[in-house]
């Protein structure tokens, strides 16, 4: 018998696929866009940038910037009743159109 994997990108096969003519690296302005403290931010993983990825249970979710980390960003998210913060790469990241 063969043991399941349990690793961090596992039952990620939908998720972090890519559509036939997104494939390949993303353009350079996405990894080069800047945010603002206070700027609301949804997590939408790209999955050919490796750097900076969060968990794949956090795709799909809307946060909010609250500082920088290096070259990358804490986005403070509510999960439940809980208060998290993640620290994500600027590839990862989409502005919220308002």
């Amino acid at each position: 018998m063969v043991k399941r994997s349990k690793g961090i990108r596992s039952k990620s096969r939908n998720i972090l696929r890519k559509k036939p003519r997104d494939r390949g690296l993303s353009s350079i302005t996405r990894a080069l866009q800047q945010f603002e403290e206070g700027d609301s931010v949804n997590i939408v993983i790209d999955s050919s940038v490796h750097k900076g990825m969060p968990h794949i249970r956090f795709h799909g979710y809307t946060g909010k910037v609250e500082g920088m980390q290096g070259d990358s960003y804490l986005v403070g998210i509510d999960v439940g009743k809980k208060h998290k913060t993640l620290i994500i790469r600027s590839d990862h990241l989409r502005r919220v159109q308002q």
